[in-house]
């Protein structure tokens, strides 16, 4: 377990469109954000030439916030490079077990 590490949300990859999914070019997916829902689920909706891992784009991931997103992935399996998708967070995915889970670093400290 990596220390302060808190849990954040569900990704579940997904063939439907929705209305409030962003699209994310540069990984060629459509994200419905978790916050909008009841239960921090973020739906994925890739496109077939997207280059995310094909165990991403198959398999539900969890989500951790971190304080501390290199200190999170040393010495793991890691599945995508850190990269900042969004501004203010810095992500990685690795693999645990056999499934992704992603890491989240946010640049300034969240409120909820």
């Amino acid at each position: 377990m990596v220390p302060g590490m808190k849990y954040h949300h569900i990704g579940i990859p997904t063939r439907e469109k929705r209305d409030d999914a962003e699209y994310l070019p540069a990984f060629k997916v459509y994200v419905s954000s978790f916050d909008r829902g009841s239960f921090g689920i973020e739906w994925m909706r890739f496109e077939d030439d997207s280059p995310v891992p094909d165990l991403v784009k198959t398999v539900p991931h969890v989500a951790f916030e971190v304080p501390d997103l290199t200190t999170a992935i040393a010495g793991k399996e890691l599945l995508i490079e850190p990269n900042s998708p969004s501004e203010g967070v810095t992500v990685a995915f690795i693999v645990d077990d056999g499934a992704p889970i992603e890491f989240l670093e946010f640049s300034q400290p969240r409120t909820d």
